[in-house]
Formats: structure tokens, sequence, C-alpha cells
């Protein structure tokens, strides 16, 4: 399926709701946009980077204690002699 766009003044294209439904992309989502050989260019969805916050508890095992930065600082000194 071929899908035409249009280039403005300013070099820039507006990609189609159709092509960013086929990449998967909606808004705040970061394409990667490839440069080949013979003036194609591949499209590519890149992968959602999780938020700072959003890792929280990511590690957290059922059942494992949790340590707190003193006890963490402790082990690292420990660990350095």
């Amino acid at each position: 399926m071929a899908i035409e766009l249009t280039v403005t003044t300013k070099g820039q294209v507006t990609l189609r709701q159709a092509v960013l439904a086929h990449l998967g992309a909606g808004p705040g989502r970061k394409i990667s946009a490839t440069l080949l050989p013979g003036g194609r260019v591949e499209l590519r969805p890149l992968a959602d980077v999780p938020a700072v916050a959003e890792l929280r508890g990511a590690l957290r095992r059922p059942g494992q204690r949790v340590v707190t930065l003193q006890e963490m600082r402790e082990a690292i000194e420990q660990a350095g002699t």
C-alpha cells in the first residue's frame, strides 16, 4: 500500500494516521528513521523507555526483605575491605 505524503516549505513531512497506526505510534511516541540506499527510508517505533519513577519496585521479589540505603552502604563498604 503506497501512501502519498507532501513536503512542506520547511522541509517537513506529516505522517498520516494510517502510517502511525501501522507503526503503533501515538502522541509522545518516538520513531526511528534509518536512511537506506536508493533514497529509501525505514521507519520503526522505538521501544518505550519508562520514567525513573515507574521503575520503583521493579526489583522487588515476593518474600524478599526490603534493604535500606544505610544497609546498602554498609554492604558496599564491607565488600571494599
